[in-house]
């Protein structure tokens, strides 16, 4: 029951998704909820199986990760080597030539994805032992280029542009946690932990242990000299073990 609810919940997302136009500075817009949609769903039936303790949650996909694979933080090796999933990638509508879709052939690794999944390895060993009280997510699922390929966050984004993605992030997001009832709303970094925040603040008859472990994302200095002792840290702190 809770894996078709939440598969549900994700094809609203990205049709209400599908439904926006973004202008300046964005000229790309990729919804791995659609020509990913196979890795997505691969990952919510093998994984979303049930309730979780813990509900960690991302920003938005990078372009090696879940842009390819369609699972949150999808860097390749981890889904295919860690997760055991592997699905045929379709592609975005228009792509931008330095930021091409190869699926589960891209050869590039995504240090985020690597990073995360790599530390609940080292912590859980096995991905069925990590998820049989826990499950990652994203807070949106588009990713946006500029012309020239960069990457463009959505902090970057005109306030009006954001209102709208809240807005239906936001609901997916609380349909998420009524579905998985986790104890514990875990952002992985600062960005997710706000939006955690919010969608607590919207369940009032839920009590929630709310935390944030640091983002693995390359460009952080941070996380490239502390990268897993801190986050370690920070989940045994949080999960108090």
């Amino acid at each position: 029951m809770h894996t078709e609810e939440v598969i549900q919940a994700a094809r609203e997302l990205s049709a209400e998704m599908e439904k926006l136009q973004f202008g300046a500075p964005v000229a790309y817009t990729y919804n791995p909820l659609t020509y990913a949609w196979a890795g997505h769903e691969a990952y919510i039936r093998k994984f979303a199986t049930g309730k979780k303790k813990v509900l960690y949650l991302g920003m938005n996909p990078g372009p090696f990760g879940m842009a390819q694979t369609g699972v949150p933080f999808g860097e390749i090796a981890a889904v295919t080597l860690w997760m055991c999933i592997t699905a045929p990638i379709a592609q975005p509508p228009a792509t931008h030539p330095k930021r091409p879709i190869q699926g589960f052939a891209c050869p590039r690794s995504e240090v985020s994805g690597r990073r995360l999944w790599g530390l609940f390895e080292e912590m859980y060993g096995s991905a069925e032992n990590f998820f049989a009280d826990a499950y990652v997510a994203n807070y949106c699922p588009l990713i946006w280029m500029s012309e020239t390929g960069a990457n463009i966050t959505p902090t970057q984004l005109p306030k009006e542009q954001v209102a709208q993605i809240d807005a239906a992030c936001q609901r997916h997001l609380v349909r998420l946690i009524e579905i998985l009832e986790p104890e514990y709303l875990i952002g992985v970094g600062g960005y997710a932990l706000k939006q955690m925040e919010i969608a607590a603040a919207a369940l009032p008859h839920r009590s929630f242990t709310l935390g944030t472990i640091l983002h693995p994302s390359p460009a952080s200095p941070v996380a490239n000299k502390h990268w897993p002792e801190k986050p370690r840290r920070q989940i045994l702190d949080i999960l108090g073990s």
